[in-house]
Parts: C-alpha cells; sequence; structure tokens
C-alpha cells in the first residue's frame, strides 16, 4: 500500500485529494493545522489508511514512517485569506515548503508542490503556456500569494536540481465543488451563496474579465496523473473555456433558477483581465483534459455541498 501525504489535507483541494488517493489504495497522512482548512472536511474519513496531523508547517516536522508521494497543498488561498494573514501566507510558500521538501528528500518520495495560475499575474500571453513567465506585481496586495507560490516553485526546483529529489509542479486553475467555504471571496462560492438566497450577485468591475473554471473531480484526476507521470517542469491543470465573471453569474441565476438581479462593484487592485490555461503539454504527457463543463460541475456542486453548506450555515 502507498502512503501519500498531503499538506493541506483538511482544505477544499487537499480533502478532495484525500478522497481520490484513498480511493486508489494509498494510506493518507492529513497534515494540517485547520487555519483555513476544518474538521469538517474530512470527518468522513477515518480507519487505519488515515491520519491527520495537526501540524504548522512553518515550522519543521517529521513522520515515523515511510512515505512515498508527498503532495503538499497548504497554503491560504482566498484573498480573504491572503490579505488577512500574509506574512503566514509568505511563510507556507517558502519555510512550509522548505520543510516539506526536506521531508519528502528524507523519505526519497515524489514530491508535488501545487502551485497557481496566479503566477502569471495579468497575463501578456493568452492563454498562459507554461513557458510564459508571467506579469506580476510584486508589492501588491495579492504579491503576498503570487510571490509565495513563485517562490516555492523556485525552491522545488532548486531542490530537483542540487538535492535530486524527485519533484512535480502543477500550475492550478479556478477550481470549484463541494467544500469551498461559502465566504472565502471567490466568484463561485460568492455568486452561489448570492444566488440561492435571492441576494444581488456581486460582480467586480464590468463583468468582462475572463476566468476558467474546472471542476474539482477533474483537477484532482490530473493532479494524481501529474505526480505518477515522472515528469518535472511545471504543468498546467484547468479546464480551457474561458468564461466572463458576467457570464458566470448568469449562468449560477440560470441553474439556481434564483430572483437574484447583478450588480457591480469596484475592481480590486491587480484583479487579472484574463485567465485560460494552455492545457497542450497535460493532454500530450498526460492524456488529461477536463471532461465535467461548467452547468454540469454548478449543478454536481450543489447536490453534493447541500443548501445550508453553500449558503454558510455551516461556518
Amino acid at each position: 500500500m502507498p502512503t501519500s501525504l498531503v499538506t493541506g489535507g483538511a482544505g477544499f483541494l487537499g480533502s478532495h485529494l484525500c478522497d481520490a488517493l484513498l480511493a486508489k489504495g494509498h494510506r493518507v497522512i492529513c497534515v494540517d493545522n485547520l487555519e483555513t482548512g476544518t474538521l469538517n472536511n474530512i470527518a468522513h474519513l477515518r480507519g487505519d489508511s488515515f491520519t491527520h496531523l495537526n501540524v504548522d508547517i512553518i515550522e519543521p516536522y517529521f513522520v515515523d514512517e515511510p512515505i512515498d508521494f508527498v503532495y503538499h497543498f497548504a497554503s491560504p488561498a482566498s484573498p480573504i485569506d491572503y490579505l488577512r494573514i500574509p506574512l503566514h501566507t509568505l511563510k507556507v510558500g517558502s519555510y512550509g515548503t522548505h520543510h516539506t521538501l526536506g521531508l519528502a528528500k528524507l523519505h526519497r518520495a515524489r514530491f508535488l508542490t501545487a502551485s497557481t495560475s496566479e503566477v502569471y499575474g495579468d497575463p501578456q500571453v493568452h492563454p498562459q503556456p507554461e513557458s510564459y513567465w508571467g506579469h506580476v506585481n510584486p508589492i501588491g496586495p495579492r504579491g503576498v500569494y503570487d510571490e509565495a507560490k513563485r517562490f516555492s516553485e523556485a525552491l522545488t526546483m532548486a531542490y530537483h536540481r542540487q538535492q535530486g529529489v524527485d519533484t512535480a509542479i502543477v500550475r492550478i486553475f479556478n477550481t470549484y465543488g463541494a467544500r469551498m467555504r461559502a465566504r472565502d471571496g471567490r466568484a463561485i462560492p460568492t455568486f452561489l451563496r448570492q444566488a440561492l438566497q435571492d441576494q444581488p450577485i456581486t460582480v467586480f468591475g464590468d463583468g468582462s474579465q475572463t476566468r476558467s473554471f474546472c471542476y474539482v473531480d477533474d483537477l484532482v484526476r490530473g493532479i494524481i496523473l501529474l505526480a505518477e507521470s515522472g515528469h518535472h517542469d511545471p504543468v498546467n491543470i484547468g479546464n480551457p473555456n474561458e468564461f466572463t465573471l458576467l457570464e458566470l453569474a448568469e449562468t449560477v441565476i440560470d441553474v439556481t433558477g434564483s430572483n437574484s438581479r447583478i450588480v457591480f462593484a469596484e475592481l480590486p487592485t491587480d484583479d487579472p483581465q484574463v485567465r485560460q490555461p494552455d492545457i497542450t503539454k497535460a493532454r500530450e504527457l498526460l492524456g488529461w483534459e477536463p471532461t465535467v463543463q461548467l452547468r454540469e460541475g454548478l449543478e454536481r456542486t450543489i447536490q453534493n455541498a447541500g443548501r445550508d453548506t453553500l449558503i454558510g450555515h455551516r461556518f
């Protein structure tokens, strides 16, 4: 039985990854200090195949059993979180990545770090291929997250080149599904929460900025394929079908049958105007592409999460 360690395993993406690895027959060690994750996300995971360690990875930590795969997913990911704890966000990307890479080296484990499409900033190339270096504002309010991820990528490649650690980097584009926090500030949970209560749906700017939304099951499948591939350079995983935020709001209203109206608010600082992955490498290298499109994914999210969770009554 392979053993996988998942940092941030009680978060939205991390908990879905734990589910998928357990389904593949892995033993899973979830490392999460619950700063942004929640025990609700892993309450259904019991038995000898699953362990939760309440550890803050910005401090050195150790695991006294063999590990085959390390999935480094710990990081504040929503604007609400990384603007609330900017220094901790930077420390997770630096100290946390360093300590977790050291653990992977000690155990001779395959290490995969969860990077982000935010490493591209407000891109001047569209769609974004992995070869594009990005256009990021390092001193803006979003810089703590963007630069933490960019540094994490650099550190990962340094460990690979100098220390011989078997590493991989996944650049994750906008992802959604059950277990997203209702008030985490990102578009889909915010729009669903507002629509299910017939409240005005708040669209920033004029709504013309674009995003590409990948359903969580598709994303996790791609991540595991990358971890098992032996590839070392960054790979985009995301849905290349691009929507404006105004189109997203209209789709959410339609799917939920809401009476909400759309209102507009001031655009946040450094909010990217376009976001679309070039997934050529994922298709060629992994044989991966998403299969769940936006409307179906929204319907699954509502069904799997339940109304009370989506409007925030459980948090």
